[in-house]
């Protein structure tokens, strides 16, 4: 090779393969520091798509999860109330029974009519009056609950019904009074067929609190399976890193070396000169 000074090719190549082990020194720096194997779309564009699209599934599901968490508490609220009306309806049927049986004077009639008044009054109350996040709980429309993964397929939409809670929807009717043995015996059919419809509430309402306990269980179910992929994608692997960090310190260590010894064989030529 003819002696030049014009251009110092091999000083050239050195410098270049300097740059490309400092840039990937660099690169390995930031995967150890941040943990992360992908810093930028550069560090793999693939990996990076997928790794966001995975964390995204992430977000929807850990919050379909509090969406159907939220629904099961509604629906305890409701079943808890619906307890207390059974409890009231029980004490109406001790009443009821106790006025269709003759002997009651008209005082006492009157007075076990006051209480069982009370209690359907109780009862209207607890349908209008019990909430859940400011909302009424008793309505005969269904309230749908969401639990997504963030994709058009992977969406469900559970609808719970409460069921509405007055007098009415109990089946009572103005003629129920405890005044007379047969209005009282009439009212005791009344009040227990009001205890079927409760219960019956209360299946369909336990049905739709194990619906949501299972969607929200499988919803975090799949968002740990899913944080893991993500993790296999996005994280650094430290094995492999530190490995190629002793690699390129050593690399940018010797084409240091490797550049300035290129760049002295050009002051050979002034020995020529000499």
């Amino acid at each position: 090779m003819a002696l030049g000074i014009l251009t110092n090719v091999a000083a050239t190549y050195a410098e270049n393969n300097l740059n490309q082990t400092q840039n990937s020194l660099q690169s390995v720096l930031q995967q150890l520091s941040s943990g992360s194997r992908i810093n930028s779309g550069a560090d793999d564009a693939a990996g990076l798509s997928v790794a966001d699209g995975l964390h995204a599934n992430e977000a929807a599901l850990t919050q379909s999860a509090q969406n159907a968490t939220n629904g099961v508490g509604l629906l305890q609220t409701a079943d808890g109330a619906l307890s207390q009306v059974t409890n009231l309806l029980d004490r109406a049927v001790t009443l009821a029974t106790e006025a269709s049986n003759g002997g009651l004077t008209t005082a006492q009639s009157t007075a076990a009519d006051t209480e069982f008044q009370s209690i359907l009054t109780e009862i209207g109350n607890i349908g209008t009056s019990t909430n859940f996040n400011s909302n009424a709980v008793f309505s005969a429309t269904a309230t749908d609950f969401v639990v997504s993964d963030g994709t058009t397929s992977g969406t469900t939409t559970i609808s719970a019904t409460t069921g509405a809670l007055t007098t009415t929807s109990l089946g009572f009717t103005a003629t129920d009074v405890l005044t007379s043995q047969a209005a009282a015996k009439t009212t005791l059919t009344d009040i227990t067929a009001a205890i079927s419809t409760v219960a019956s509430q209360r299946g369909t309402i336990g049905a739709n609190i194990n619906q949501l306990n299972a969607a929200a269980n499988v919803a975090s179910s799949e968002e740990v399976n899913l944080s893991s992929a993500e993790s296999n994608v996005r994280s650094t692997n430290y094995g492999q890193a530190t490995s190629d960090l002793a690699k390129y310190q050593v690399l940018s260590q010797t084409g240091i070396s490797a550049l300035a010894q290129a760049n002295s064989v050009q002051q050979e030529i002034l020995k020529l000169l000499q």
